[in-house]
């Protein structure tokens, strides 16, 4: 498993350096009838490819997923078209599926969600010289777009890596958006730096496990959360520190620390102001900081831009949260 984690990691730190880690209905057409004209249209949409997808018309639980046929996606002059054999599933779909970020959304329904995917390429546009058909490849789509949980989905080229041969295609679909979100909280937003220490919150999951490799290859010391179960993960990914917390209060060994890295929220939250020094930083995935807090202790913080809008919604579906999550 940890050769595996590490594949992952290498891959990740790869793809970094590489790249900086409808229709419409006219009344007129050339003078001919516009019943005439929607007819045509018609007809040209039922000739076109279809596929298999997972799609959702409606915000709300897991009930919303329909498995149906969709119009298979035209790659653009600078997109790849996929043939998808696996996607990943991260905490932030259920998020999107049921609404949390639907005022900032761009998505329209119907809607297919997916955001990491890992498959071979089946066409590419004109404008695409890196990659051929038959290509293996892995990508992470974006959230404002999707398309993921179905047979094919379309990639810009900046969004694809090559997969490696290590890897297997559910392996892969497994790395972008946590390895992405990673690197995002401890260095874009903590700028996290050589010789500072970080706490890493739920160190055994997927954004966890990536933000331990990452910083400990950044020169920085760390000490990272989890259960017994996972002691020993946390160890073999490069821990400095580890901390079960089903038996140690965190706050009782990780002092002064100059960075808190948050996936828990709520309580860990909570109790995670008194541990950082004066001028520190705590970045939470999944809330937003008390301004109160970091004010009182002398620190920083910031939410991750997802967690901005599931802040805002968790007040107004606290009863829902554990359905829709």
């Amino acid at each position: 498993m940890l050769a595996k984690i590490s594949q992952r990691f290498n891959l990740f730190l790869n793809h970094r350096r590489r790249f900086g880690f409808q229709f419409m209905i006219a009344k007129l057409f050339l003078g001919l009838p516009a019943a005439l004209f929607v007819s045509s249209t018609l007809v040209a949409e039922s000739t076109k490819p279809k596929m298999k997808a997972v799609v959702v018309h409606e915000y709300g639980g897991p009930e919303v997923l329909k498995y149906e046929d969709a119009p298979r996606p035209e790659p653009k002059e600078d997109e790849i078209l996929v043939r998808v054999i696996a996607a990943g599933v991260n905490p932030v779909d259920g998020m999107i599926r049921a609404g949390m970020f639907a005022k900032n959304s761009k998505n329209a329904f119907p809607m297919v969600p997916g955001y990491d995917i890992a498959g071979i390429v089946e066409e590419t546009g004109a404008k695409i010289d890196k990659y051929k058909t038959g290509d293996a490849v892995y990508a992470y789509i974006g959230l404002n777009k999707g398309g993921g949980y179905a047979e094919y989905a379309v990639a810009t080229d900046k969004e694809v890596s090559p997969k490696p041969e290590s890897l297997s295609f559910e392996e892969a679909a497994a790395v972008p958006l946590v390895a992405e979100t990673a690197w995002q909280a401890l260095f874009d937003v903590a700028k996290l730096s050589a010789g500072q220490t970080v706490l890493i919150h739920g160190g055994s999951g997927g954004v966890g496990t990536f933000a331990i490799q990452i910083a400990k290859a950044r020169g920085a010391k760390v000490i990272a959360t989890a259960s017994t179960a996972n002691q020993d993960l946390l160890k073999q990914l490069g821990a400095d520190v580890t901390i079960d917390y089903t038996k140690q209060k965190f706050e009782d060994i990780a002092k002064d620390v100059d960075v808190v890295m948050d996936t828990i929220g709520e309580d860990t939250l909570a109790r995670s102001y008194g541990v950082v020094k004066k001028g520190g930083f705590i970045v939470s995935l999944v809330a937003r900081p008390d301004r109160a807090e970091l004010e009182k202790h002398g620190i920083r913080g910031a939410p991750m831009p997802a967690a901005r809008s599931c802040s805002k919604s968790r007040k107004r579906r606290s009863d829902q949260e554990n359905r829709y999550l």
